[in-house]
């Protein structure tokens, strides 16, 4: 079984492309969001067992945010439900073409960023569990969220699970120390888990924002990335964590906000491999064109999950394939309003055997 800790939000967004001056007052879109929820709900989706522990507040939105998990098939069955604190909210305003997209945080005092360690109960939270997910999300939230997030890793490794984890740096968070800017806390944290983790995952910045590993021959702000170098990166990850066996990096290249070059690396501690997807037709890497998208935000999250049910599968689980099914999952996101990834091991399967062109399946 799969577990996913964290903090789950309301997403509230802007219809359309519509910028939020234009679009208050007045109707707004409200789903829900979070990256490792978002994680969950598609490795649950894919047929997985997957569980999702998080803390919230016991009112009505939050029983309808865990119904929505439940009915994609999430075990919510260990949500803690806090009498203090309140349900975290994240702003978004979908971008287009020169103009990104934006997202505004709302999660002081949150359910998940008020409860310690001690409030959960690990030990049946890990009942069953072969594998924890984590991200450097929630460590960003606040001081005990943190230690919450440490604690459950280290006893996860306590009971022979695997652990993932996405560091997934987010600059607008990171604010809960005044003695440290929040790249230098993101660093001095994220070293305290990343001994316990199997799996690193993360964009073709983390590296350099949490581990201060940077990519040589690429900039991200001007949307050139050397996919090559990424094995640079995964090498010294490991090298400084010799606990971590693979290092799995999305490749993204930003050329508007609605046309992106994507892919992604699986770096194998063990036989000292890189795997790319996509491949052209000579093996080489050739990052796959998204135009006009719908919506980015979790594609890195849908990415994660179909990196994780491909390692655990039995039809994708070599590096090569897994690395494939993962990009081809995260493509397919590209096209999904909202957090989680609604789409089918069936799909994510067609896409890979070259179904490419959209047409209608009837």
């Amino acid at each position: 079984m799969f577990l996913g800790f964290g903090e789950v939000m309301a997403r509230i967004a802007t219809p359309g492309y519509r910028r939020w001056a234009q679009s208050v007052p007045g109707q707004v879109d409200v789903t829900w969001g979070g990256g490792e929820a978002n994680v969950c709900a598609s490795l649950a989706m894919f047929g997985n067992q997957a569980r999702y522990v998080t803390a919230l507040p016991d009112h009505a939105i939050s029983r309808g945010l865990v119904s929505t998990l439940r009915g994609l098939g999430v075990d919510t069955e260990q949500v803690y439900w806090r009498h203090t604190g309140r349900l975290g909210l994240y702003f978004v305003e979908v971008g287009s073409n020169q103009r990104g997209s934006t997202v505004l945080y709302d999660r002081n005092e949150s359910a998940v960023a008020l409860a310690a360690p001690d409030e959960y109960d690990f030990e049946a939270i890990l009942q069953g569990v072969d594998w924890l997910h984590v991200s450097g999300i929630t460590p960003a939230i606040s001081e005990v969220a943190c230690q919450t997030n440490l604690a459950l890793v280290q006893r996860a490794k306590q009971i022979g699970a695997t652990v993932s984890c996405d560091l997934n740096y987010r600059k607008k968070l990171w604010r809960w120390s005044d003695q440290h800017k929040p790249r230098e806390l993101a660093r001095e944290e994220m070293a305290k888990v990343l001994p316990f983790v199997d799996l690193v995952i993360g964009n073709e910045e983390d590296a350099a924002d949490v581990l201060d590993i940077h990519a040589p021959d690429t900039d991200v702000a001007q949307g050139h990335v050397n996919a090559q170098s990424y094995e640079y990166v995964a090498g010294q990850i490991i090298e400084l964590y010799p606990n971590v066996q693979r290092v799995a990096i999305t490749l993204r290249e930003s050329i508007s906000a609605n046309h992106n070059n994507w892919g992604a690396m699986l770096y194998d501690a063990v036989s000292n491999t890189a795997h790319y997807a996509p491949l052209d037709a000579n093996q080489q890497y050739a990052s796959l064109p998204i135009r006009n998208i719908v919506d980015r935000v979790g594609a890195g999250d849908s990415f994660a999950a179909g990196l994780l049910h491909a390692l655990n599968s039995h039809d994708f689980s070599a590096p090569q394939q897994a690395i494939e099914f993962a990009v081809a999952a995260s493509c397919l996101k590209h096209t999904i309003m909202g957090d989680f990834n609604y789409v089918t091991v069936e799909e994510v399967a067609a896409l890979l055997s070259g179904n490419t062109t959209g047409r209608v399946q009837r």
